[in-house]
């Protein structure tokens, strides 16, 4: 029996002298949640792409700008500068995105330990939608993204944006695009938490440093 069936038993048993609402189960629920305040027509997924990058900022992440072409040689160049020795690739990452790289490959295995992840000096994933209004990136687990803790674990995780077809303005937006039934990973830059004077301190539960590349046309070298 699964933890959830646990729960859902003890809460029926609980329940079970409580007299039933006449109100029927399917009574629809309003989801007139409101959307993006941003404008439409031209220019608009570069201004997406912007304020994303404005806001993934504020967050103390890195940003960087990049053609499609441009994506294995700048990936090179930040696994150098960071000086990584390993970099952790999930399944399913296009292999043409470290194919300048000099790092040794990790691949994700699901026998890995956690010690083993925190010896892997980077990680790079892709992720399923990104959110402008909110800086923040979203992994659901699929092709390119790994497993939850692979991007938990590693102090140096790069992401990549496909800008603009990864990139909504606003959160009803995102979880229209996204799966409930899957793994989702909400990240609004690197790893972070303060205490009750308000110090911060990164890399408690995560990547002290987190960058994120987007690439596409509306994003330009930069």
């Amino acid at each position: 029996m699964s933890g959830r069936e646990v729960v859902l038993g003890r809460i029926r048993r609980a329940l079970r002298d409580v007299p039933r609402s006449e109100a029927p189960d399917d009574v629809p629920v309003p989801r007139e949640y409101a959307r993006a305040r941003l404008p439409s027509g031209a220019g608009a997924a570069g201004a997406l792409a912007g304020l994303l990058a404005k806001n993934l900022a504020d967050y103390r992440a890195v940003v960087h700008r990049t053609g499609a072409d441009g994506l294995p040689p700048l990936l090179c160049r930040l696994l150098a500068a960071r000086g990584s020795a390993t970099v952790l690739v999930p399944s399913g990452l296009p292999p043409h995105w470290l194919e300048a790289a000099a790092p040794f490959r990790v691949h994700d295995r699901a026998a890995a330990t956690a010690r083993e992840l925190d010896s892997v000096d980077s990680v790079v994933t892709g992720c399923a939608v990104a959110i402008a209004e909110t800086g923040t990136i979203v992994l659901d687990g699929g092709p390119g993204q790994g497993r939850r803790r692979i991007t938990l674990i590693p102090d140096h995780h790069i992401c990549v944006v496909r800008a603009p077809e990864q990139v909504v303005a606003s959160v009803p937006e995102a979880l229209e695009r996204l799966d409930p039934a899957r793994p989702l990973t909400w990240i609004s830059g690197p790893s972070a938490t303060s205490d009750i004077e308000l110090d911060r301190v990164e890399g408690v539960h995560g990547p002290r440093t987190l960058e994120v590349v987007l690439v596409g046309e509306t994003v330009p070298g930069g």
